[in-house]
């Protein structure tokens, strides 16, 4: 029976591409021909606000702006100018919110902001390239105080085309008017990170609870608007709403709250990464003011049995006696305010759905071409997350190696690991491609597996499908030189793992399953590619030595210098309830502190590391110098250089990376190893020669790539196996040979010693050409 369900994303997520939760559940909703609509209103509410009419508003609702030292952290996006300190070419990033934001010269420039807006924000949709002119010549857009360091801009971008100049002047622009709605609006107000604080280690619902007892705040109105519209359009029988940061919770307890009121018949069910990690203990009634479900982990069978309760052959109590839940809290069989309490509800007969049967991403309803492309220039990864579409899909469900001790591997969204078979991807991708129009795909898996990987580059390259993708990995040995080449020939352009704490015995504490020495092979094998690495880097890790922390920090030097990493990112190590660390404490050799349960949100754990590393004191100098690495300067300065305080000097020998790297890839083939050829079909040229009276057929085959023509030269008989092999051993053909397999080809073909012509000089040059061993 067809229902009507509104999925929502809450403000705010991403500005220029939707998060995918509620295009994952829109395509199973297809699958049960149960019609749904979607909207991510982070994005609608941005584009109502930074608009001519938008800011008109904005700027006659102004109020007197508050002290500095009220504005929450992690307000502001980090879209931030470099600052150099220093004549030595040093550069750090400014603080938060830095520069005393100057609240009345955007007043006085008002009329330039909202005569400007509307092409400014067409400009960062696509829509409107050749106002680059103009924002590049610097007397178009108002400046304030995120533009205080342009002095360095034209060094931060060398070569870069106008396009991404204007881009990252325009997020400046936009930054702006962002401290500005902080300082004078909204103290709450983050593009992507509204009222975060109020969502984070929320061990009490009183907090929150009380802020949403207040007067809607001016971002809400817009928003109730917004949804107002909507809810009257869709006529919803149930609402969907997607949580998947705490800078989302906020907005999601208001829509709530807002349907409640004013739409007390729809009932409204929460999900989303939040509550699958912060939830699960949850307790205080008074979240069912604003929500009647919350469910936990993978949507689809826990949205399936919600809706059969509310099909009209059900009873009208919000859960019949005697009828199923799957993972889901209610309040049960008692009026809000009544004495209810909270049930923890899985008891539904009905499986979780394969992968295979979950149906594919829908993104209709989305305003696609609306997104808003802005340009971070200080990390190469955080700018892809910022800049262009990008479709999301998974590989796989879970992570195919569980192990990490940091992570919530007890958890089912990263303990079941269940992938995807590539041609079911592929046919995705085609699926999506056709909907959206856009060809490229950000894979969120926990961590991509590689032979999974490969099959999928393979069968992308055989459907001759353009996509350009990237994903999230493990940088084990499997990814080796020929299947990065592979990769890239697919369409792969980055990838991101985690380097974590770069120590041998720290990476087998966590039991992250590599080394630094692999590491940094797996990343030099990327990196020849051409495709760019980025890094997690991690550091207070139980028992971590601030020994271990500087040499882990000349590791990560060395990689830079040497250029196997282009990108990284430093965090602290924060204990979870769900991670092995955070179960068995004992067996890190840290103390849990006495923690009360609380009645929401339980997860982070405060704990007592007895090696007593003051882990905080290195962050800023971390932070510091890898901001210079990523820009390729500083290598040659002491470690101490970056901290206000004595460090022990490193105990990493200066070579350790180069000398890790001079181990070459294993040339020998196992038998299994699947053989491919990337290249087209040579062209053939037939020699005779005369050599002490014999005459030889010589084969001279001429190979041609998109820049360039080569020749190898073999005798006639091997030189005519060699092509058809090569046709066979095409990416165009769906069947892969092994090793094995054209070794006892080429002996069926009547030669010998297969070994010694496959790995001597004529073939080993197209090693370089894309004659691949996987």
């Amino acid at each position: 029976m067809q229902k009507t369900v509104f999925a929502i994303t809450p403000p705010f997520t991403q500005l220029n591409t939707p998060y995918p939760a509620t295009a994952y559940i829109k395509g199973f909703l297809n699958t049960k021909n149960v019609s749904c609509f979607q909207a991510d209103l982070g994005i609608e509410v941005i584009l109502e606000l930074f608009s001519r009419k938008g800011l008109m508003e904005m700027f006659s609702h102004v109020a007197p702006p508050v002290e500095s030292s009220n504005r929450p952290d992690g307000g502001a996006i980090s879209f931030s100018p470099l600052v150099k300190i220093d004549s030595e070419n040093k550069f750090l990033a400014p603080p938060l919110g830095a520069g005393g934001l100057n609240a009345q010269r955007i007043i006085a420039l008002q009329d330039d902001y909202i005569n400007t807006i509307d092409a400014v924000i067409l400009f960062l949709q696509g829509k409107n390239p050749t106002l680059s002119h103009r924002i590049c010549q610097e007397n178009y857009l108002p400046e304030a105080s995120r533009f205080a360091q342009l002095e360095d801009l034209e060094w931060a971008f060398g070569s870069m085309g106008m396009q991404d100049k204007a881009k990252h002047l325009a997020t400046l622009y936009l930054e702006d008017i962002s401290d500005f709605i902080m300082e004078c609006i909204d103290p709450h107000f983050g593009f992507s990170r509204y009222a975060e604080r109020l969502g984070r280690s929320a061990n009490s619902f009183d907090e929150l609870y009380g802020i949403l007892q207040q007067e809607y705040s001016y971002i809400d109105k817009i928003l109730m608007k917004i949804l107002n519209k909507r809810m009257s359009e869709i006529q919803p029988s149930l609402v969907v709403i997607s949580v998947p940061f705490p800078g989302n919770l906020y907005s999601a307890f208001r829509i709530g709250q807002f349907i409640k009121q004013n739409y007390p018949e729809t009932k409204i069910a929460m999900g989303g990464g939040f509550a699958n990690t912060e939830l699960r203990s949850l307790s205080d009634t008074r979240v069912f003011e604003f929500f009647d479900f919350v469910s936990l982990d993978d949507g689809e069978a826990p949205l399936e049995e919600i809706l059969r309760q509310l099909s009209p052959e059900a009873s009208v109590a919000l859960t019949p006696r005697g009828g199923t839940l799957k993972r889901t809290f209610i309040l049960e069989n008692s009026p809000i305010g009544s004495g209810g309490a909270v049930v923890y509800k899985n008891d539904s007969p009905l499986k979780d759905y394969k992968q295979s049967e979950v149906g594919t991403p829908d993104y209709s309803d989305l305003l696609l071409d609306k997104y808003i492309s802005v340009i971070e220039i200080v990390n190469p990864m955080h700018r892809m997350w910022s800049d262009g579409r990008w479709n999301k899909l998974t590989m796989a469900h879970g992570c195919y190696w569980g192990k990490c001790t940091f992570c919530d591997i007890s958890l089912d969204y990263i303990k079941l690991y269940e992938p995807i078979a590539a041609n079911i991807l592929c046919d995705r991708i085609e699926e999506m491609i056709a909907q959206t129009g856009e060809n490229g795909f950000h894979f969120v898996d926990e961590a991509a597996p590689p032979a999974l990987m490969r099959a999928l580059a393979l069968e992308i390259l055989r459907r001759k499908i353009t996509v350009t993708w990237w994903t999230n990995i493990r940088f084990e040995k499997n990814f080796s030189r020929d299947l990065c080449q592979l990769l890239k020939a697919s369409g792969c352009i980055a990838v991101s793992g985690g380097l974590e704490v770069a120590s041998d015995r720290l990476l087998e504490l966590i039991q992250k399953g590599v080394t630094v020495a692999q590491v940094a092979q797996v990343t030099r094998n990327f990196t020849e590619a051409g495709i760019m690495v980025h890094a997690y880097l991690m550091y207070g890790f139980p028992t971590q030595t601030a020994q271990e922390t500087v040499d882990s920090l000349e590791m990560v030097r060395q990689m830079f210098e040497i250029g196997t990493l282009q990108s990284a990112f430093w965090h602290q190590f924060a204990m979870t309830a769900h991670s092995p660390v955070g179960m068995y404490p004992e067996q890190f050799s840290v103390q849990r502190a006495s923690q009360t349960v609380g009645t929401f949100a339980n997860n982070d754990l405060v704990f007592n590391d007895p090696q007593g590393t003051d882990h905080e004191a290195f962050s800023y100098g971390l932070k510091k110098s890898l901001l210079n690495y990523m820009h390729g300067v500083c290598y040659e300065y002491p470690l101490q250089e970056w901290f206000d305080f004595k460090i022990p000097r490193t105990k990493v020998s200066k070579n350790y990376i180069e000398n890790a790297l001079l181990e070459d890839d294993e040339l020998i083939l196992k038998p299994s190893a699947k053989v491919v050829w990337l290249g087209k079909k040579p062209a053939v040229v037939y020699t005779k020669t005369t050599k002490k009276g014999k005459t030889f057929q010589t084969a001279t085959l001429t190979f041609y790539d998109k820049k360039e023509a080569f020749d190898i030269k073999l005798n006639q008989a091997e030189g005519d196996w060699f092509v058809g092999i090569l046709d066979k051993i095409s990416t165009k053909n769906k069947k892969i040979y092994t090793f094995q397999e054209i070794k006892t080809d080429y002996e069926a073909a009547g030669f010998e010693d297969f070994e010694l012509f496959f790995y001597n000089k004529p073939v080993n040059v197209l090693r370089d050409y894309g004659l691949l061993g996987l």
